[in-house]
């Protein structure tokens, strides 16, 4: 396991630099989420897209447990998540053809525009970004972000693996 050394130096400009990008991103991802979307959350619209990902692979129901096993959280908060969708009319559950006691859910015409929508809004933005960039800066930043997401969670399943992993030959 790694032990982190914390020197009592002044940080380097680059960890000036990227400490303050990092906080900026921050900062422009909260402001960005206050913008609705379709009127939906970002929790909601990932569920949408969840469903919508689902009914792309030729299913056109999806389960509470699939979409809570997708997108990393518990059952319960997806199941409030599509209560409120279901009420705004932009999902619908249908009993399952083989578990009458499992219900699946899909998206309604409302929700299909809703995502198509959404979907539009962030190709904008990307589109935007290009342009603002350029395509080898943009295809650069992406390379970038790829690296900093695979460094990033490779350190978070290191430091999720039990101490004394090591192999003892016992």
């Amino acid at each position: 396991m790694e032990h982190l050394v914390c020197s009592p130096m002044a940080p380097t400009t680059t960890e000036q630099q990227l400490l303050h990008a990092f906080m900026q991103m921050h900062r422009a991802e909260s402001e960005w989420h206050k913008r609705p979307l379709a009127d939906c959350t970002p929790s909601e619209l990932r569920v949408l897209f969840c469903i919508q990902r689902g009914h792309d692979t030729k299913a056109t129901d999806i389960k509470v447990s699939q979409i809570s096993r997708l997108l990393h959280v518990t059952s319960p908060a997806v199941t409030q998540l599509l209560k409120g969708l279901e009420a705004r009319g932009l999902v619908e559950r249908h009993p399952d053809a083989t578990d009458k006691r499992t219900v699946n859910f899909r998206l309604t015409t409302r929700g299909e525009a809703a995502v198509q929508q959404t979907r539009c809004q962030f190709m904008a933005s990307i589109r935007g970004l290009i342009e603002h960039l350029g395509e080898a800066q943009s295809a650069q930043l992406a390379a970038l972000l790829t690296q900093t997401f695979a460094y990033f969670s490779e350190r978070a399943a290191l430091a999720n693996e039990p101490y004394g992993n090591e192999d003892t030959g016992k």
